[in-house]
């Protein structure tokens, strides 16, 4: 069963790339509704009107959120200024509605894969909206041949804006060095993520015991620097291991978060919350919704049952 599972996982993934088969789907009406359907327990919505009530939902539940604008690389200037566009929306929302919210975003929707200078100065008109705010900006993690740039933005804009953040992933062998330079560089949040991009062979860990210990030493490292962090994972026995870590160096509530994916083991987070810890759900809305349904099924194989039973209800 478990061969099954990850050949299924592999075939997800290998679907969520096929352009040939994404076409094909969402051009059919039928599939397309169906597809939806499912995609809906995992999204915020299909735009920011549908996503403002998913987020007051949650709030309500007394869970913070994050909140992201789905989407693939931008090809133009004129792209990429939309999509900051769309941003600075939410940013005016969450003001407007006095949502207990922040925002997150790929640097690659903002024109990164067109030139890095662009997508800097389009996240700083984005840090700009979010002045006088308690609203944080975290930049997202994407490929390892993106990391070098995403640093490089980071570290020159974060002495200049406090509020903007960044995430991690624990599974390149080079985060750790990227580490010391982000705590030696820079100030805001820092979220940690196992990693699930491909990688050339010997950049990083292979799921397992190694990839859970370099995550919790990474946390750990955060906790004892005094550096705000989010534990962005699902992983219940690495959140097990972070809690003790809370407990033992005796970390203040406003010092750490753990933050979990909209619509899947919210059970677990409604857990952490029950034990008095700060919690996060991060929303992501948009049109392009295929990718992420592909890859949050494919993350938990098992999770296929769910949406088969979503689409037949």
């Amino acid at each position: 069963m478990d061969k099954l599972k990850i050949d299924a996982s592999k075939a997800l993934k290998n679907a969520a790339l096929n352009e040939t088969a994404k076409h094909y789907l969402l051009q059919n009406p039928i599939l397309f509704k169906l597809l939806l359907k499912g995609a809906k327990r995992y999204i915020g919505g299909e735009n920011l009107e549908e996503t403002i009530r998913t987020v007051k939902k949650s709030n309500s539940e007394q869970f913070q959120t994050s909140i992201e604008f789905m989407g693939e690389s931008v090809h133009s200037i004129n792209e990429s200024k939309e999509v900051t566009q769309e941003f600075i929306k939410i940013i005016d929302t969450i003001k407007k509605e006095k949502l207990n919210a922040i925002v997150s975003l790929d640097l690659s929707h903002i024109g990164l894969e067109i030139d890095k200078q662009l997508a800097l100065d389009n996240f700083k008109v984005l840090a700009d909206a979010t002045k006088n705010s308690t609203i944080e900006l975290i930049i997202s993690a994407e490929g390892v041949e993106r990391t070098d740039k995403i640093l490089d933005i980071f570290c020159e804009i974060s002495p200049i804006y406090p509020n903007i953040g960044i995430t991690i992933q624990a599974y390149l062998h080079r985060t750790l060095d990227d580490l010391e330079r982000i705590l030696r560089e820079t100030q805001g949040k820092i979220r940690v993520v196992k990693g699930a991009f491909a990688t050339p062979e010997g950049h990083s860990l292979s799921r397992g015991e190694n990839l859970d210990k370099q995550y919790i030493n990474i946390v750990e490292k955060l906790l004892l620097e005094k550096r705000k962090c989010s534990i962005a994972t699902h992983h219940d026995k690495i959140q097990n291991s972070v809690k003790q870590l809370i407990d033992k160096y005796n970390i203040p509530k406003t010092n750490y978060e753990f933050e979990m994916l909209y619509g899947i083991q919210e059970d677990l987070l409604k857990g952490l919350q029950q034990e008095g810890h700060p919690c996060r759900q991060y929303i992501v809305y948009g049109k392009e919704w295929y990718l992420y349904l592909c890859n949050r099924i494919a993350e938990n194989p098992d999770n296929l049952f769910q949406f088969i039973i979503d689409i037949m209800e």
